[in-house]
């Protein structure tokens, strides 16, 4: 079992893999995975099941302003992208703080 994100997780052997579950603020399970991660112990599975939890269930928002002093031009049509040279990013990158195994 872990906990990732304030969310429940935990995994069970199903013949030759592993069963990622969710527990639901109702007490209910959901499956996230059906026999994931063939023939690897315990140990790894977690591991794997962290890294999966983690790109499902992400943490954290990343912004982009738009880059208006140079906008690109298709026809009448005026594209602004995203400014990355300037500072204007919002980063929460760190893991959740409730996360534990």
């Amino acid at each position: 079992m872990m906990i990732y994100n304030d969310m429940e997780f935990s995994i069970a052997k199903n013949g030759g893999g592993w069963d990622v579950n969710r527990k639901l603020p109702n007490g209910e399970l959901a499956v996230i995975g059906a026999s994931l991660f063939k023939d690897l112990g315990e140990e790894d599975a977690l591991a794997r099941t962290l890294a999966l939890v983690k790109t499902i269930f992400p943490v954290g928002i990343k912004i982009i302003g738009p880059y208006v002093s140079h906008p690109n031009r298709v026809g009448d049509l005026k594209i602004i992208g995203p400014d990355v040279s300037h500072p204007n990013f919002i980063y929460w990158n760190k893991d959740s703080t409730s996360f534990a195994k």
